[in-house]
């Protein structure tokens, strides 16, 4: 059935009326591998693997993914197959050969759950501190769903959106969604943290993450983000809304019953004097090839709202040159501003994921080299370690030495923005904690202040 997408009045000037077909959402969970018309032709073995993985790793797809992103004459090499269905050696060897043992042997959902568990224990669920670091206290109580980790930001968890229209393989936040209570951030408490923004004058952005906020309800959204209109919040300049909800799910922008309304909250906030940053995530080229994809993307625009894209360089996914540049060719031919290209977290599958260092920087490199001016706002190859977003800005030959030229684009101290330090050059190392100080010094310059920040929780 053909529906019209009905635009609110208050920017029907600015959007005309576009017609699209209505589509039911329909997801797959590791409960239903065996319902996924798609893989069944896949080898038995391949199947295997996928139930051993997805029960130790979160698994979710829908329906639009499966027929509309993946070309299934590539499988397995085709880079959205890689971002969503699991692969074997996303596991180490002896944790998949221990989980495929209690498969095999018919081991009931309690035990298979209980080595699932003490497996993502090794997976270092929480990267960079989050957990230990970032929680902030109002009235002496620490704030449950909320991190304020650097001075200008504080992220927000809501609880209704703490799921995903599909989950991505190399995910940093997979612990959100393996239904284990302990490893979860999430809030339900609007009060608190409005209260929270209320005594930090400081803070001039709000980021809404998740999982994906997109999932929620468009009511449960407002009653978070409208209260900031008022004048006691203007502080708060720019609202971010992390999502993927573009990638898998663009309808939630155009036909979802609540996306008129959606659309308009961003209008609202927009014409409120609020900064409305869409923080898309994007891996590849192909996420952005569908007419919907490409309709979601001109209705947010309308509302004054700009689209920022973000996401890590991911070996099997989009480890080469050609794939960003094409990517962010076609979204600055769309209005999307290129933001940052992320260097895989030390977390989950990242044994599959990661590339070394030096890799990552001649990919990015060569990618710029391809793109104009408009492309090269994104920023890379950049790690969000403990102590902040540490840039890998080149390297290069000093006094007979071959370094690593390192900057910090956020840190945890504000004076350590912008500040360059230097590495010893290293072909394997694939994040900050492998790299040793250049020139024969013993630490870099910011070790011993966060070790007393790490020391104090600070």
């Amino acid at each position: 059935m053909n529906s019209i997408v009905n635009v609110p009045e208050h920017f029907s000037n600015r959007i005309p009326t576009v017609e699209f077909e209505e589509r039911r959402f329909q997801v797959f969970t590791d409960r239903q591998l065996d319902k996924i018309e798609a893989i069944q032709s896949l080898p038995e073995d391949t199947l295997f693997e996928m139930k051993v993985v997805s029960s130790v790793l979160p698994f979710r797809v829908n329906e639009y993914v499966i027929n509309e992103l993946i070309d299934w004459n590539k499988v397995p090499n085709d880079p959205i197959y890689q971002l969503v269905f699991p692969q074997r050696q996303m596991l180490k060897p002896e944790h998949y050969e221990r989980m495929a043992a209690m498969h095999r042997s018919g081991a009931d959902k309690k035990e298979i759950q209980a080595v699932a568990k003490e497996i993502r224990e090794e997976l270092n669920p929480h990267p960079a501190g989050q957990m230990q670091m970032n929680m902030p206290t109002l009235d002496g109580e620490v704030l449950d769903g909320v991190q304020h980790k650097y001075r200008e930001t504080v992220l927000f968890f809501p609880s209704q959106g703490q799921t995903c229209h599909s989950y991505c393989t190399f995910c940093f936040r997979w612990a959100q969604f393996v239904g284990d209570k302990d490893l979860k951030m999430a809030s339900t408490d609007a009060e608190k943290l409005h209260g929270y923004l209320h005594e930090h004058t400081e803070v001039t952005d709000l980021l809404v993450t998740g999982g994906d906020p997109m999932v929620m309800k468009t009511k449960n959204l407002v009653q978070y983000l409208e209260p900031l209109l008022e004048p006691e919040f203007d502080h708060i300049q720019t609202i971010r809304i992390g999502t993927k909800a573009l990638t898998f799910w663009p309808y939630r922008f155009v036909t979802d019953k609540d996306a008129d309304e959606l659309i308009d909250l961003f209008a609202r906030l927009v014409e409120g004097g609020k900064h409305v940053a869409i923080m898309a995530h994007y891996n590849h080229w192909q996420e952005i090839t569908t007419d919907i994809a490409e309709e979601a993307i001109r209705r947010i625009r309308a509302t004054g709202a700009e689209i920022r894209a973000q996401g890590p360089l991911i070996k099997h996914v989009n480890d080469d040159a050609e794939a960003w540049s094409k990517m962010w060719k076609k979204q600055v031919k769309l209005g999307i501003i290129p933001y940052y290209m992320f260097v895989e977290r030390d977390t989950g599958a990242k044994n599959y994921f990661e590339l070394p260092l030096a890799e990552a920087y001649e990919i990015y490199r060569e990618a710029m080299k391809q793109v104009s001016g408009l492309g090269r706002t994104a920023r890379g190859p950049s790690m969000s370690a403990g102590p902040g977003k540490v840039e890998v800005q080149g390297i290069t030959e000093i006094k007979g030495e071959k370094v690593f030229v390192l900057r910090f684009l956020q840190g945890r101290n504000p004076d350590w923005v912008q500040r360059p330090f230097f590495a010893k050059y290293s072909d394997t190392a694939t994040w900050l904690h492998e790299l040793e100080p250049a020139f024969g010094e013993e630490k870099f310059f910011f070790e011993d202040e966060y070790e007393e920040m790490r020391q104090g929780n600070g």
